[in-house]
This record gives C-alpha cells, structure tokens and sequence, in this order.
C-alpha cells in the first residue's frame, strides 16, 4: 500500500504493488522508463528474489553499473521515478522497502561492496600476470601490464552479458583499468 512522504509531496509505493519488469528486454537494453530518469529500484534474481534495493539520479547508468558488477543476480526490476529529486525521499523509499523485506537483501548487506564499488580486477589476476607487473621495468610498462590483465578480467564480465543478448554499450573506464579497476 502507498504511503505519503512525511512532507506530503511525494507518494511512497510499496515494492509490491510494482511491476515486475525484465532487466534486460528483448532487444538486450534496460527497460526504457528508466532512462535519464531518476528514481529508485530494486533488483530481483532469476528466481524474483530481492537481491539489492538502490536509488539514482541517473538510473540507467546505474543499472548498467549493476550489470556488470552482478550480472548473474540482475534479471527482474521494480522502478519508482521520482519527480522532485531529494535524496530524503529516495532513502525513506529505499528504507521502508528493505524494512518490509524483513532484513536487508545481500546487495544492502554484507554484499554491498560488490554492488556499489568498482570491480577489484587485480584480485583475479593469474600468476602470469602478476609476474609481469611486478617484472615491468618502468611505471608506463607496469600500468601497461595492469591494464592488459584487466582487460581479461573485462572479457570475462561481458561473455556472459553477451550471450545473454545485452546490446547496451558496456565501456569501461580506461584510467581505472590502469589501477586494475572495472567502472563504466
């Protein structure tokens, strides 16, 4: 049942009279509502079970963002937009939805790091690759070899999405991938 942000401006849904929505539609992009809007939204399984509750200025970036961090655990989505931005009223939401839940889902909880911060690439480096960081003779051909093990890492992020028929332009912050880091 909707219930009124305490300054009456805004009605505040609960998650469960929203629509599910597919996370990826047919053509391999994120649902359109969500693009250059600014809302709040929570990201189901394949199983619809509630993984993490977040809100955005942006929300299509920050879906895509999602994606790539936890593509396996990204398949339905409930969106509320919002019409007057106030980080108040998208934590009151985001609040009471994970309240509702019970306990917080792993994305709000002990998981949230990998939902929230860029990808630590450096962590699934092979012997290989960290030997020839640590072997590189100059900072250039360190953050050259960094940047080449990331960029292995990054392929193995996308497979999956691709198979999965994502479509949307996934492109990954070049100076990060030189600190062994994954961001769009």
């Amino acid at each position: 049942m909707s219930a009124e942000i305490a300054d009456g401006s805004e009605a505040m849904p609960s998650l469960g009279e929203l629509p599910f929505l597919p996370y990826i539609d047919g053509e391999g992009l994120l649902p359109a509502v969500t693009e250059g809007t600014i809302g709040i939204y929570a990201i189901f399984d394949a199983d619809r079970a509630l993984q993490y509750v977040g809100y955005s200025r942006n929300t299509a970036a920050s879906l895509a963002q999602h994606l790539v961090r936890q593509g396996d655990r990204c398949h339905w989505l409930k969106f509320h937009p919002i019409a007057r931005p106030s980080r108040s009223i998208l934590e009151a939401i985001r609040d009471r939805w994970i309240a509702d839940q019970g306990s917080p889902p792993p994305g709000n909880g002990p998981d949230a790091d990998a939902w929230e911060k860029p990808i630590n690439a450096a962590i699934a480096f092979n012997d290989a690759e960290r030997a020839a960081i640590a072997n590189a003779d100059t900072e250039a051909a360190r953050a050259k070899a960094i940047k080449q093990a990331t960029r292995r890492i990054e392929a193995m992020i996308l497979e999956p999405l691709t198979q999965r028929g994502v479509t949307i332009p996934l492109r990954f912050n070049p100076k990060l991938k030189e600190r062994g880091l994954l961001d769009l």
